[in-house]
């Protein structure tokens, strides 16, 4: 049997909950019971080794589940490369120099090839991954619905339309999660991701010095936090130094990234705006979340789960690729632009 943490149990009435509500009941936490009884150790280790030499990897695996089902669902054709057929979507504009850990998911689809052959998804190796990146940063757990497909296509163009840009208004954010099913809710709760990880200077430099075309600093940035953030980040300079989105527990999976945002230090513009739109419906979620850490891991486990089922494939709609990178049968027509994760950008 697939070994399950207690919160794993306890969290059932939470899946329970969310199939009722999409209906999608062929996924379940058991789907590989049978088939792949140690997948959750096997992801757990891979993950756990990476942690040690890059502190950054659970950010960059819980981005990449979030990238992946932004588009088309959560298939996995965010780990499609480039091939004579495949026009990846890493290669998207809020991709290419951004997403990493690929080569984490690739380490991972080998182990557990290697233990349950032409079994399990990318798309549910994705899934599993951003749970055990939440888990060992301190976070919370959730019963992992299982049971996707992964597709057989990769889709740039949505990829440019649907991943939201960092310099987005709240107005357009709401939006963009509206697009995917998902509520204001679900979108102040899944920004909570930010409270680790990293950014580089050019994800938020605007900010400091020509926001919005006015020649000025964003006038909701602390004041004392944008003389931080220009000493690391220069007018005009080529360096692109990381920051931390949680400039105060920036390895732990906690709640200080909404306190942040209260005392008008969120990295992002698009942290910030969850907070500083004068009368927002936000700001209310924020106070809550910064107030009770309990009360956010409860909506994070809710609202990951609800994320996970956007546009999934199940049955004979998709298939169980043997490397994540390539479609079945596509292997040797690879072509430029393969990727193994970037060393830029967010997380």
């Amino acid at each position: 049997m697939q070994k399950m943490s207690p919160m794993h149990v306890i969290g059932v009435a939470f899946w329970c909950a969310i199939v009722i509500h999409v209906g999608y009941a062929q996924l379940n936490p058991w789907f590989y019971r049978e088939t792949c009884p140690y997948l959750y150790t096997i992801v757990l280790r891979v993950i756990f080794d990476a942690s040690l030499t890059d502190p950054r990897i659970g950010a960059s695996l819980i981005r990449l589940h979030f990238h992946d089902c932004f588009v088309q669902g959560c298939d996995g054709s965010v780990l499609l490369n480039n091939t004579r057929r495949i026009v990846s979507e890493q290669q998207a504009r809020p991709n290419i120099n951004s997403i990493r850990g690929l080569d984490v998911v690739n380490n991972i689809k080998t182990a557990v090839e290697h233990a349950c052959p032409a079994t399990v998804s990318c798309a549910d190796i994705l899934a599993i991954a951003a749970e055990v990146a939440s888990v060992l940063g301190g976070g919370p757990s959730w019963p992992i619905p299982l049971g996707r497909r992964d597709s057989l296509t990769a889709n740039r163009a949505l990829a440019n339309r649907n991943l939201p840009a960092p310099t987005l208004t709240l107005n357009q954010l709401k939006g963009s999660f509206r697009v995917q099913g998902l509520n204001t809710k679900d979108l102040v709760t899944l920004s909570g991701a930010h409270t680790f990880g990293r950014a580089h200077c050019n994800t938020f430099i605007q900010r400091l010095y020509n926001f919005s075309n006015t020649g000025n600093p964003d006038p909701t940035l602390n004041i004392n936090y944008l003389q931080t953030l220009r000493r690391l980040c220069p007018r005009n300079t080529t360096l692109n130094n990381l920051n931390n989105l949680d400039l105060t527990t920036p390895n732990q999976f906690d709640n200080r990234y909404y306190s942040n945002l209260q005392n008008h230090k969120g990295l992002l513009q698009t942290d910030q705006e969850l907070f500083s739109t004068p009368n927002a419906d936000t700001i209310n979620i924020v106070n809550s979340f910064s107030n009770n850490q309990a009360f956010f891991f409860e909506n994070f486990r809710v609202s990951m789960i609800k994320m996970g089922y956007i546009g999934v494939l199940t049955g004979n709609k998709g298939e169980i690729r043997k490397h994540c990178n390539f479609v079945n049968g596509d292997y040797s027509q690879l072509v430029g632009g393969a990727s193994k994760g970037s060393k830029n950008g967010l997380s």
